[in-house]
């Protein structure tokens, strides 16, 4: 099944936390805290403003993507956990700034 979201909304699923700390320490299921960062899954198409004029949403699919930690619900299709929010609940593309540092 494919989903589209309506409107300014977005689709991001998840991306797990690290196992391992720094150090190497193991961390429990029961200690992870749900990550803050996901993939954007889908798009909608965007908001409208007071004139009805379409406003276009800044991330792409395939954005990896930082959000809040109550951001958004979570909703499970074809078995999958996802979370669809606001555009405006997204605090940020994540880039390779770092690897282009180092590059140059």
């Amino acid at each position: 099944m494919n989903f589209r979201p309506l409107h300014d909304r977005v689709v991001v699923k998840r991306i797990d936390a690290e196992e391992k700390t720094a150090g190497g320490i193991i961390i429990p299921d029961t200690a992870k805290e749900k990550p803050s960062q996901g993939e954007v899954i889908a798009v909608g198409p965007g908001g409208r403003d007071e004139t009805g004029k379409l406003i276009s949403i800044d991330v792409e699919v395939g954005d990896r993507v930082l959000f809040g930690k109550w951001s958004g619900t979570e909703v499970k299709v074809d078995g999958e956990e996802l979370l669809i929010m606001k555009e405006s609940d997204i605090m940020g593309v994540l880039t390779d700034v770092f690897s282009e540092k180092k590059a140059a």
